[in-house]
């Protein structure tokens, strides 16, 4: 008889564990307090790569490269399952680190990355849009993005063709113990059984586990966006600078962000934030000054000590598992983060050594 597992939280985390999980026989249950993928999820900006990845531990950088080599066929599974097409786009990106140099040609030797180093006027040619190239610049090629609501529109659509059952406006009250185990989750409706629960709420994955011994080091980061409305081919390239980036869609709309912001849990925009961005933007891609901003969001990322997540049993409690605290990388750590969560669920083989993502190793 298959194991029957409950996830908290319907985030592109949420959803991508739910689905594997189920592709190991599982029985599963996703929970979501409101709509699913609409916090952080449906708010980033779909990097298929960290940000100025040599900043990063190895244990993010690992996680990473699995993702980066699956999600190309798991966007084509979705599409042909779905009929909606996550656009996984193979853009590369462009980072200007003219201090850094050093350090990226080490990481990419140490990861086999392929990244290279252009002059200016490499970097005109690969993105004409940009105002004044600089001397030198990083250039990998091989980085793509993911549309984040086309991606949550087709995973919703592929939960259902998988018949698991998805409970949406179904905020969870707590967490049922029974012994020194977690047996299910307590809803206004009632409580709901399951042999395992996992926790993939993002930036409220600390205060639904606050009660229980060693609650997670997760807190939430208020990021804003803009999307402009352009043509096609306006800008061509993922352009990444002093932790702003421009990401260009396929129908020409072009995402510019983001801030990082301690806040709080509150997701509202400013104006003082869009004034910024809008400016930045024009600076860097005078053309932009031509076309209108169609959108202003912000987001809450689920931050974590060095931006490593958790995913983890509960140390304590048997049963208990969370997937949370991707901070910047919910997207490109997804894909992987499901898969580890779930060769933990099901006692698998990892894909990857789960001791760096321990519930309290290297946390302090």
């Amino acid at each position: 008889m298959s194991q029957h597992f409950i996830i908290v939280g319907g985030g592109v985390i949420g959803m991508l564990t739910a689905r594997e999980l189920q592709l190991a026989g599982s029985q599963v249950t996703l929970i979501e307090r409101n709509q699913p993928g609409r916090e952080s999820s449906w708010a980033g900006g779909g990097i298929i790569s960290p940000l100025f990845p040599w900043r990063y531990l190895d244990s993010i950088n690992h996680l990473a490269h699995y993702s980066q080599a699956h999600y190309p066929q798991l966007c084509a599974e979705l599409a042909h399952n779905t009929g909606i097409d996550p656009e996984f786009t193979r853009s590369g990106m462009l980072m200007i680190a003219a201090d850094e140099m050093h350090q990226a040609q080490a990481w990419a030797a140490q990861h086999q990355r392929n990244l290279a180093f252009i002059d200016g006027e490499r970097y005109q040619a690969l993105e004409p849009a940009a105002d004044i190239p600089p001397e030198q610049a990083i250039w990998m090629p091989e980085v793509g993005q993911i549309r984040n609501p086309r991606l949550i529109k087709s995973l919703q659509l592929e939960l259902a063709r998988r018949q698991i059952t998805l409970l949406t406006h179904t905020p969870i009250t707590g967490l049922i113990h029974q012994s020194d185990a977690c047996r299910g989750v307590i809803t206004k409706a009632g409580p709901l059984y399951a042999d395992g629960v996992v926790i993939c709420a993002g930036a409220w994955s600390q205060t639904l586990l606050k009660e229980t011994p060693l609650p997670p080091d997760i807190w939430p980061v208020r990021g804003q966006m803009l999307l402009f409305k352009t043509e096609p081919g306006i800008i061509q390239r993922i352009v990444l600078e002093k932790n702003r980036y421009i990401i260009p869609r396929r129908d020409g709309r072009v995402l510019f962000g983001s801030t990082m912001e301690i806040v709080g849990f509150d997701p509202q925009t400013t104006q003082a934030a869009r004034d910024e961005l809008h400016e930045i933007a024009l600076t860097r891609f005078p053309v932009l000054a031509k076309y209108p901003i169609e959108r202003h969001w912000a987001g809450l990322r689920p931050a974590s000590p060095a931006g490593v997540p958790y995913i983890s049993r509960h140390p304590e409690i048997r049963n208990l598992y969370v997937n949370a605290g991707q901070y910047r990388n919910g997207i490109v750590l997804g894909l992987a983060s499901a898969r580890l969560t779930a060769d933990l669920m099901t006692n698998r083989s990892p894909i990857l050594d789960p001791k760096p993502y321990g519930w309290t190793i290297g946390r302090g």
